[in-house]
């Protein structure tokens, strides 16, 4: 009975999926007419109208933040949480605006760059580079406007179920010159991308399926996924750790750092080194800047139980 309704499930799912898209599509075209400003300011209402009312994930975001910042007041948890969610409800906005962004101009309007001069020797040069980011600010449209502005990337994504807005999403994320590389592919085709003097993008901050090591983050254990140290180290290449946060005039200020690898190399122990090291980036980037990070996401379910 059980694996009959499992069956039926997975049919209505299927049904949903075309209309998800078309209403996803509608709220793009309906998102557009509106002007930056009034985005921000209905981000803000809805986002804490999801808080209070709908309380999506509302139970582990406040606990997560709370495990992670004990020292904080209910008051100071309570205002970071607001803000996730608002900054959620932006993120979604500003993704379906990626077609109004023509060209570099109107990346340099709201996004800010500040890499380090070796990234640019490694563009200029192409001698390839692995760029490890996380979930932070609108990190899509991030993508989108430092592709324009510095150069095209190649971005790991994970397809989603919806096979028609995946398609759509992927085509918003190569609008101007990004690839997307299937996540199940990132080992053979990253490798290739390296090799070929190219830039390879992964947001690597979330929890992994297959667990092969845990790592301190956050005050936690917690899963990781090795491949972007690997690459790196196999392939030659330097890593890199892109953040970005919100500013007060609502850009985005865009930070690219280099992770030290010349005393490390394609080894076991080295490579779990490295994702350590640029976990700490990540780890003191959040702490600093805690409602820009996709608290929403469940970072610890594969932990273990006891954590020592």
């Amino acid at each position: 009975m059980s694996k009959k309704f499992t069956k039926i499930s997975k049919k209505i799912k299927r049904l949903t999926y075309p209309l998800g898209t078309w209403l996803f599509l509608l709220l793009g075209f309906l998102v557009r007419r509106l002007n930056r400003e009034q985005c921000l300011r209905l981000s803000r209402i809805l986002g804490n109208f999801i808080y209070d009312y709908l309380r999506i994930r509302r139970g582990l975001v406040l606990d997560n933040l709370s495990r992670t910042f004990p020292g904080k007041t209910h008051q100071e948890i309570d205002r970071i949480a607001r803000m996730v969610y608002q900054n959620q409800v932006l993120n979604l906005f500003e993704l379906l605006r990626i077609p109004l962004i023509k060209d570099k101009s109107d990346a340099k309007k709201f996004v800010k760059i500040e890499a380090e001069e070796s990234f640019h020797q490694a563009m200029s040069n192409n001698t390839g580079a692995v760029v490890v980011s996380g979930h932070f600010g609108s990190w899509e449209t991030i993508g989108v406007c430092t592709g324009l502005m510095l150069k095209p990337m190649n971005l790991i994504a994970k397809p989603i179920k919806n096979q028609r807005l995946d398609h759509y999403l992927n085509q918003l994320r190569s609008l101007h010159g990004n690839k997307v590389i299937p996540k199940d592919k990132a080992l053979r085709e990253g490798m290739k991308i390296l090799k070929n003097g190219e830039i390879l993008a992964i947001l690597a901050d979330q929890s992994q399926r297959k667990v092969s090591r845990y790592i301190d983050f956050l005050g936690r254990k917690s899963s990781v996924f090795l491949g972007p140290a690997f690459m790196a180290l196999k392939a030659g290449v330097p890593l890199y750790v892109e953040v970005s946060r919100r500013t007060e005039k609502n850009e985005y200020q865009v930070e690219i750092k280099q992770v030290p690898t010349s005393d490390l190399d394609c080894r076991k122990q080295d490579i779990l080194e490295l994702v350590k090291r640029y976990h700490r980036v990540l780890e003191d980037f959040i702490r600093k800047h805690p409602e820009e990070w996709l608290w929403l996401h469940d970072r610890w379910k594969r932990s273990p139980r006891v954590e020592t």
